[in-house]
């Protein structure tokens, strides 16, 4: 497939993220930035997990791997620390749902407590340090971020967050609509169904200033999930720019820039 270039005037953007990114999961991601690249040669956002449930230890193979990527442009973001849910019970059915069920434990910081919260986010932060990476952004597994986890995150210096719904700026508190685009891939089922979802939610976006498409190691297994979403990136990238979520963290940040500029001038 040959990509084909927006507009230069072209205002909408695209970012492409790769969760869960781990030693455990390197072949799978491998897949999905092969299928990326024969679209496209796009920037893409690596969602990196430094101790991927649990498994803390240094792999050089894997470092040298993301070099390569922050090499050719891509940006490597901090998803979590150990992509495990060991916070307190959960209050209540909807909220047990959504740790134990929609996420299968995974949801990290659904419901850690700000010290616990501030100590992962460190702990995450020290280890690109060590690497000698730039890191700019934070994604919570699944997306789910509880209170305490909202307020470690806003002391720390990092630029943004993105929630499921939501890209957030996080020193202007200013955000932007952008439900992800994301599939499921538990059941043959689930998989047509999360298809179908996907093509809606992008028709309803047509016209949003930012559309985020999110994949995860998982959509590798199913070659139709692959398929569609090598077609809807081919649609989506005539019409918008892709960019990394820090490079549009910076154009959000420029745009409220000029606003401000230009009210001090009137």
């Amino acid at each position: 497939m040959q990509p084909t270039e927006p507009s230069a005037d072209a205002a909408r953007r695209l970012c492409v993220s790769i969760h869960d990114v781990a030693p455990a999961t390197w072949a799978e991601c491998r897949t999905l930035l092969d299928a990326v690249a024969a679209v496209a040669d796009i920037p893409l956002t690596l969602l990196v997990v430094p101790a991927y449930h649990g498994a803390a230890e240094t792999v050089p193979s894997f470092d040298h791997q993301l070099e390569l990527r922050v090499a050719r442009g891509d940006e490597l973001a901090l998803h979590g620390y150990t992509h495990l849910d060991s916070g307190p019970p959960a209050r209540g059915w909807r909220e047990a749902y959504a740790r134990q069920v929609y996420t299968s434990g995974e949801g990290e910081f659904a419901a850690l407590a700000v010290k616990e919260a501030a100590e992962r986010l460190k702990l995450g932060m020290q280890w690109f340090a060590r690497r000698g990476w730039a890191l700019h952004g934070f994604v919570a597994p699944a997306w789910l971020l509880g209170a305490g986890g909202w307020q470690a995150l806003r002391e720390t210096s990092l630029l943004y967050t993105t929630t499921w719904r939501r890209f957030h700026l996080l020193q202007t508190r200013q955000s932007v609509d952008a439900p992800s685009l994301v599939y499921s891939s538990r059941n043959a089922w689930g998989r047509a169904l999360s298809r179908q979802a996907v093509s809606w939610t992008g028709l309803m976006q047509r016209g949003a200033p930012l559309v985020r498409l999110s994949l995860h190691p998982r959509d590798v297994h199913d070659r139709a999930t692959i398929l569609h979403f090598q077609k809807l990136l081919e649609q989506l990238l005539r019409q918008r720019q892709a960019l990394t979520k820090a490079a549009y963290a910076g154009t959000l940040l420029a745009s409220r820039d000029e606003a401000s500029s230009r009210e001090i001038t009137a």
